[in-house]
Formats: C-alpha cells, sequence, structure tokens
C-alpha cells in the first residue's frame, strides 16, 4: 500500500487522538472531509489502520526525523507559515519566544528528501535563516 505525507500527517494526527473528528482533522490538513474519511477507509482497508491502532507499516517504519528552527523577518509570519505548510515533509510547526520564531517538525524517509525540505525552508521567502536538527533516537516517548 502506497502511503504519501497526507497520510503521514493524518496517521500522525490521529495517533496523538484516534478520537479527533474528520472535520478538525480535515481542517489540520487543509483539505476536504470527504477526503478525510476517503483516506482513513482506504487505510483501515489496506491494514495500516485498525481499531485505530497503527500497525507497524515499512512506510511508517523509523522515517528520518528533524527540527528547523527558524527565524523569520519581521511581519512574515503568516507568509512564512503558507509557505511551510504547503511543504509537504513539515508535518507540525510552533510559533515561539526566544531566539528563533519557528520551530518546524520535518518527516521524510531519505535524507535527500530531507535535505530538500530543509533546503527549502531556507529558502523561502521571509526566513531570515534556520539551523537543522536531526534526530537520532528517542529516549522519552510520553504519546506527546
Amino acid at each position: 500500500m502506497q502511503i504519501d505525507q497526507t497520510d503521514e500527517k493524518l496517521l500522525s494526527l490521529l495517533s496523538d487522538n484516534a478520537r479527533t473528528p474528520v472535520a478538525t482533522l480535515a481542517r489540520t490538513l487543509g483539505i476536504a472531509r470527504t477526503t478525510v474519511q476517503a483516506r482513513i477507509d482506504r487505510l483501515v482497508e489496506g491494514g495500516v489502520i485498525a481499531g485505530f491502532t497503527l500497525k507497524g507499516s515499512p512506510a511508517l517504519r523509523a522515517p528520518i526525523r528533524a527540527t528547523a528552527l527558524v527565524t523569520i523577518e519581521p511581519r512574515s509570519g503568516p507568509a512564512v507559515l503558507a509557505r511551510l505548510r504547503a511543504l509537504p515533509g513539515v508535518v507540525l510547526v510552533h510559533t515561539t519566544s526566544g531566539r528563533v520564531d519557528l520551530i518546524a517538525e520535518i518527516c521524510a524517509q531519505t535524507t535527500q528528501e530531507l535535505d530538500e525540505t530543509l533546503d527549502r525552508i531556507g529558502d523561502a521567502k521571509g526566513v531570515r535563516s534556520s539551523e537543522s536538527l536531526i534526530h537520532l533516537s528517542t529516549k522519552i516517548d510520553r504519546g506527546r
């Protein structure tokens, strides 16, 4: 079964809270409710989702994860967020206080895919600078 990055984002949202309403998932993903439901149905039929417990799948095993610390130009926040939202490898973005303005969580299946996503973040209009941190291992996971 082919799993694309929208499916990965959907699975991530469901793993955080499997009871999230389809309408909420659709708003978060920026796609139609019917599309979300169709994707969930396909993932159930494909055996990726069973009783809303994620099963191991080659497409989901050990993805490469990274965090990008992003500093943006003044008043460019909404435009930069829209650009990050359009990047399929970006799965989560936090606004922050401190030395950086945004923290972007990135998921990729290959180092090349990760490299391309990081380049696109750094090249985005309104981004002053970015620093990437590649996740090597997870020591504590409380289910977020």
